[in-house]
């Protein structure tokens, strides 16, 4: 089964743009970027040619002789077979962190052979740059930044009449009942597979959930190994600890991630390259306290409050060892940890649109706290995030009176509708952000 990745749209763009750089493409392992540039490869230029640095080591060699482009698209014509020409082939660098020879070469292909198209990835690129001291080519190339498979692109290959429906929607208003139960149904599926794509492979392929937890698993225990493979050995005991600890941090009432749910007398020196390895692995967001919503907010974040979510809400459901019918009931009992999944699924539908921005949040004493602020042009927006339907609590109406904001937001699962300036939002419908915001600002 093929989903359709809107990263694939960027990257025809990218095809096509006269003053384009070499593309390095970052995201999380097992997203699907393989894929992504092999499958863009074969539907966009007449030659596709995958250079895989993790299985092809002589590669290294040639990379290691020269830094001329020209000699080295010469000799990689020869050991692919295929011809190289400017606006036809596409040069495919995969695993890339293999080679710093071939991740420096972007920029001689940038300065020297611009009209080749060469697009690179790697696992684990942002640990191995940092750890290898890797000189990273900083303005010669284009970044595209890779994600979990969202709701709205799994919502595609779902239920694609629902998922046209939501696409053709110009005004906010009340969906039909039929359509939202459609949504409420199939994102309580999304929320148990997530957003890997062969555990949505496995469950829209009917495979039985016992496919989809292998899936996960394997997924989980492959993230295991790279951090034996990739991380100092001193400190790989940390990161298995604190990756393990995010459900425990999760399933408090506040969220806040303290070290001593981590182990006793753990202290913040001791875990801050951990938390540091997993951030640059895409495995974790830090989600930071902000003393106040004032612009930038990146000025304003409290470097000692934060709070810790994985990048993808199946893989955290897995991690926790949550049997998926206890997600997909509406009646379980898991309180605190049922909204810790559903703050993780918005975050994971809304930092896509951010422009690399991860959201804050706001909390006043111990009286308020509101899930996740944002930026959004000049507005800065508070997020509310509420499990179910019951969308009783105060903190929004507090962070309202305090800063009056010209809109906030709260994803649940009711209805949508817009309320002197509280525009209420399916959750499901978070991942279709950047479509409401121009329509509240038509409907001011």
């Amino acid at each position: 089964m093929r989903i359709e990745r809107d990263i694939l749209n960027q990257l025809r763009q990218w095809k096509d743009d006269p003053d384009r750089k070499p593309a390095l493409l970052k995201g999380a392992r097992q997203i699907g970027k393989t894929w992504i540039m092999e499958t863009f490869g074969n539907e966009c230029f007449d030659y596709s040619i995958k250079l895989d640095f993790d299985t092809m080591p002589d590669l290294k060699t040639l990379f290691q002789t020269t830094k001329d482009p020209l000699r080295l698209l010469k000799e990689l014509e020869l050991i692919s077979g295929q011809p190289i020409v400017p606006g036809r082939t596409l040069l495919i660098f995969d695993e890339i962190q293999e080679c710093e020879e071939a991740f420096n070469s972007l920029k001689y292909f940038c300065e020297l052979a611009p009209e080749y198209h060469v697009i690179a990835a790697g696992s684990l690129l942002g640990v191995a740059v940092r750890q290898r001291h890797m000189a990273v080519p900083v303005g010669k190339v284009d970044i595209f930044r890779m994600y979990p498979i969202s709701f709205s692109e799994y919502l595609r290959a779902a239920d694609s009449d629902t998922a046209r429906y939501v696409d053709s929607l110009n005004e906010v208003r009340r969906l039909p009942e039929i359509i939202l139960n459609k949504l409420r149904t199939e994102y309580r599926r999304y929320q148990v597979c997530g957003g890997m794509p062969n555990a949505i492979t496995a469950l829209l392929g009917n495979k039985g959930m016992d496919k989809v937890e292998s899936c996960l698993q394997n997924i989980l225990d492959m993230y295991e190994l790279d951090f034996s493979r990739y991380a100092d050995p001193l400190a790989v005991a940390r990161i298995h600890a604190l990756w393990h600890s995010l459900p425990t941090h999760l399933s408090k009432e506040n969220r806040k991630f303290v070290y001593n749910a981590i182990r006793s007398g753990a202290r913040s020196k001791d875990y801050e390259d951990a938390l540091m390895w997993l951030e640059e692995a895409g495995l974790i967001y830090r989600v930071f306290d902000i003393s106040k919503p004032g612009m930038p907010l990146s000025a304003y974040q409290e470097s000692n409050a934060f709070k810790v979510y994985a990048c993808d809400c199946g893989l955290l459901r897995r991690l926790a060892h949550l049997p998926a019918s206890v997600v997909t009931s509406t009646v379980a009992n898991f309180t605190e940890f049922k909204g810790a999944m559903a703050e993780n699924a918005v975050l994971q539908s809304i930092i896509p649109l951010l422009d690399v921005q991860i959201p804050n949040y706001w909390t006043s004493g111990r009286q308020a706290e509101v899930e996740f602020v944002i930026q959004w042009g000049e507005d800065i927006i508070p997020i509310e995030v509420k499990a179910e339907n019951n969308i009783s609590g105060k903190s929004l109406t507090e962070y309202y009176k305090k800063y009056n904001p010209r809109y906030r937001i709260r994803f649940s699962m009711q209805n949508m509708q817009l309320n002197e300036g509280l525009f209420s939002c399916p959750s499901p419908l978070a991942a279709w952000l950047d479509k409401w915001m121009p329509m509240l600002n038509d409907a001011k």
